[in-house]
Formats: C-alpha cells, structure tokens, sequence
C-alpha cells in the first residue's frame, strides 16, 4: 500500500484580495489532508499564488507599483489567508520564484525537443481576464461587447507572432486515456463536460504572447514570454523539485493523488495539462476534481460582479471552525453552493452549539458529579450501547473508499447521523434515573464518551481548533488522533480524568430570534 498523498489547490491569481471562492478550495483540500494524516499518510499539500500574465501586469500598472512588488504585496494576503485559515499546507509556491521558472523553462525545452512546439502567428479572442483563448463558437456580442460565454468576461482580438503546441495531435490519446481511467476526472458532469469537449476536436494551442512582458521567458528566444496557463500548471511539479526526478519529494509524491480546482478552470486542467505532460513524457495525476461555484444568490462571486463576501468578515463575527464546518457541510461538494449569513447561523446554533457542544457539557457535568469526573469502570457493554459504537467499526472501510472518492457529503451526514444517535442515546437511556444501578450509570457514561471521542476524531480535519479544544476532555492532543483507533471501543481507560471544557460553540442570537 502506498501510503503517500499529494494534494493540491489552484494556485490563486493575485489581481485582487482572496474571497470566499478561494477559502472554500483551501478549506476542502485542507479537509483531505488532514484526514489523511490520521489515517496514517504521508501528506504534501500544496497551495499558491500564479503571478504572471497580462493581467496582472496591467494592475499593477493601474495602481503605479513595479509588477513583482505589487505581486509581492497581494501574494502575502493569500499566504496570511492561508495562516488564517489554519491550512496544513506543506509548501506554498509563487510562480515568480526561481525554482518555478527553472522547471517551467525545462519543461518547454522537453516539449519543444519531442516536435510539440512550433513557431507560427496567432488570431483570435482572448480574454485577459480569464487569461484564455476562446474559438469563435464561444464567443456572443453583449452591450457592444464580445463577452466569453464560459466565463462571461469581455474577449479582445489580438493578433502576434506566437509559439503553438500541438495540441490537436494528443486529441485521441486524451480520449482513450479518459475511457481507460474513467475516475481520472470527477464528479461524473465534469467528465462528461470534457469529453464532449475534446471530441468536438482540438485545435493547436497558443503558447506564448509577445503584446506584454511579464511571465516566464521563451528560452532562446526572450521577445517570448510562456502563456501563463503553461507556466501556471507547471507548480505542481515545480513545487515537487522537477525536473530532478530522483529528488525525494517527487519520487514520493508524484503523481499527484488529486488536484483540487474550481469547475471554471476544468479546461485547463483536464485537457491542456494532460496534453503536456503526456507530450513530455511525464505521468498524469490520478484525480482531477472540478467543485462548483460558491454562489452569492445566483451568481459566481466576482470582483466584477461586485458580490463578492469577504472570509475574513466572516472568520471575525463567527469564528473560523463555524466557517469551515458550514462550507464543508452545507455546500453539497461537486455542486455550487448559494450560501448567506442565515443559514451559516442555523447551522452553527443547529449543529455546532445545540448538537456537539451540547452533548460534551451534558455528560461531561453528568460525569463530574456521578463518576468523579473518572472514567468509569464497566464491566460489559449492552446491547444498545454495542449498536451505537459499532456503526463507527462497520464503516471504517466504508468512510475511507468514499473519502478516496473525495465524497465530502457521506463523511459529513455519517458525522451529524451519530450525532443524533449519541444525543438519543443519552436522552433515551437517561442515566439520571440509575443511580441505584450504578453499573448501569457507568457504562451508559462510558458509551456516552466514547461516541464524543469518535465522533470528535472524525470532526477533526473539519473544526480542528475547535477539536483541539474538545480533545482536552480526555487530556488528548491532536497527535494522539489516529483514524483507525475510531472502532476501538476500548480506547479509553477506566479511572483516567474527564476534564470539563469552556463553552465550544456560543449560539448566535438571531435578530429575529
């Protein structure tokens, strides 16, 4: 078994400060990661900031700054969102730095080696927004304005010298490559979407642009700059020390396990990338999931647009855990998501404070005052305290064949379904009536804390500040969480102290309310 895990974000365009869209990528992958740390993997998460492009250098020359410094200066926010965030990203890569540019130049010159590349004039649309060529067929006029459909954004045509990859010839190879590995792109609609894509044919591909000079230099040939999706999709294995591929970290971990992306860039990733690395020689990653929008009413968030939520709004009035847990099980994950203040509200005051946080002051004070605040001694489990536990020991398997499927929704309604059952559980055996059985009172106790262990262990990777925070309850830190130990209902140990908590999740007053 291979026990290494590599996953990614998109690496984030810094032409403005990150919104909601770019917490919700962070937040999911940092979501797998962790739970594939506890299931005992050896993880490499990877996140960034793409920084070349014509516009970025247009913004920095809109707001008077030299282009790197005001790369510079928007790169940090993203690395401060991802301190902000709690990520457990092991490296964040900036498409500006030395090791990237090295690989991205050796990976032209593979191409270009292998006949992939050649010199010939470009015409057509191109949207400097999305920083892509679009056909005529994706084209409509809007306002007097020629609008991408995919994207909505405004195209402009151009016409340069320009370097092309033959993209059309690796046509058929892709098509056999996506029939033969049919889990390489999810969920099913973005597959589907790529296919009818690719079989409606490929043309060759614009790689380089010479209207603007910021990005990764043509070698040998410098008036060139590299197209920057080119450039862009080579973090993955620049950030892996390609193309040394006897380097520790890219033996390890490449292929990647997945590269986590916003459905709107799926093109890019699930054609152009491929494409390119099959034409240099160089395995594909396993998985490619395409998640949908975060939706403001109806409509993508976009600085266009003006509809943007800022994270960081949200993390100061509620707390991060609140945000994560909501973006986690709320947004049904492969579909957008509309969120609003609302129902983030509901949500906590539901599921975080009334549910989890309640359940660990209820039996913790019952605990405190009718077991010493020990862990009691029991001397054999019922039946009804066997049916609950056992859940966790039948699904184990289960858990981990759907997280490999990157189904966030089973994991998270397996999460809140327990919950139920260890709140009716402790309602429905009401140990406050057997204290003149106190074997009883003790293993309905017993039972009670261990549904809290598991089914905190199993929050983990989503609320970990917050689990942190409950793991004090059984003296427990965050390396003591291993997933397996989840059907082990003799974890815990009789006569070991049951420590109280301050309050996890406070309920939100709603106005209304």
């Amino acid at each position: 078994m291979n026990n290494n895990f590599y996953i990614t974000t998109p690496i984030y365009y810094p032409s403005a400060k990150p919104h909601m869209g770019h917490a919700y990528s962070s937040i999911i992958a940092d979501f797998f990661a962790r739970f594939k740390r506890i299931d005992g993997y050896d993880v490499h998460f990877l996140t960034g900031t793409d920084e070349h492009g014509l516009k970025i250098q247009r913004a920095a020359e809109s707001n008077n700054v030299e282009t790197l410094d005001f790369c510079n200066e928007i790169s940090q926010t993203f690395r401060d969102l991802s301190k902000t965030l709690n990520l457990s990203n092991t490296d964040f890569i900036r498409t500006t730095e030395e090791r990237h540019k090295k690989t991205v130049q050796h990976l032209w010159l593979e191409l270009e080696k292998n006949n992939d590349i050649y010199l010939s004039k470009y015409s057509g649309w191109y949207s400097v927004s999305d920083e892509a060529f679009y056909n005529e067929d994706e084209i409509i006029e809007k306002d007097q304005k020629k609008i991408a459909i995919v994207s909505g954004s405004i195209v402009e045509w151009i016409e340069e010298e320009s370097y092309f990859f033959r993209l059309s010839k690796w046509q058929d190879k892709l098509l056999d490559y996506y029939e033969n590995n049919p889990e390489f792109i999810s969920p099913k609609s973005r597959k589907n979407e790529v296919i009818s894509f690719v079989k409606n044919g490929l043309k060759d591909l614009s790689i380089s642009r010479t209207t603007f000079s910021w990005g990764v230099k043509v070698p040998n040939n410098s008036k060139h700059v590299i197209y920057v999706w080119l450039d862009a999709l080579t973090n993955y294995i620049s950030a892996l020390n390609y193309p040394d591929t006897n380097d520790d970290l890219f033996k390890k971990f490449w292929p990647a396990s997945v590269h986590l992306i916003g459905k709107d860039i799926l093109r890019f990733h699930a054609v152009y990338w491929p494409a390119f690395l099959m034409a240099a020689k160089i395995s594909l990653p396993k998985r490619i999931y395409g998640h949908g929008w975060i939706l403001s009413g109806e409509e993508k968030m976009s600085k266009s647009k003006g509809n943007i939520l800022d994270p960081l709004d949200i993390i100061q009035t509620y707390g991060l855990d609140p945000l994560r847990y909501y973006l986690i099980k709320e947004v049904s994950f492969g579909n957008d998501g509309n969120i609003s203040q609302d129902k983030l509200e509901d949500c906590i005051n539901s599921d975080l404070a009334n549910n989890f946080g309640n359940l660990c002051q209820r039996v913790t004070a019952f605990a405190e005052k009718n077991c010493d605040s020990k862990v009691p001694i029991i001397k054999k489990l019922a039946d009804e305290d066997l049916i609950m536990l056992n859940k966790f020991t039948e699904n184990l398997t289960t858990i981990r064949n759907e997280i490999d499927k990157q189904n966030i929704n089973f994991y998270t309604n397996f999460i809140i379904n327990s919950l139920f059952d260890a709140n009716k559980y402790f309602n429905d055996q009401e140990p406050w009536k057997k204290k003149d059985d106190k074997e009883r009172l003790n293993t309905i106790v017993y039972t009670a804390l261990e549904m809290i262990r598991k089914i905190s262990f199993m929050l983990y990777p989503i609320i970990p500040d917050s689990i942190t925070k409950a793991l004090k309850i059984f003296n427990l830190k965050p390396s003591d969480i291993i997933f397996k130990s989840i059907g082990n209902h003799d974890y815990l140990i009789a006569g070991d102290q049951i420590n109280k908590i301050d309050i996890l999740f406070l309920k939100v007053e709603k106005k209304n309310d």
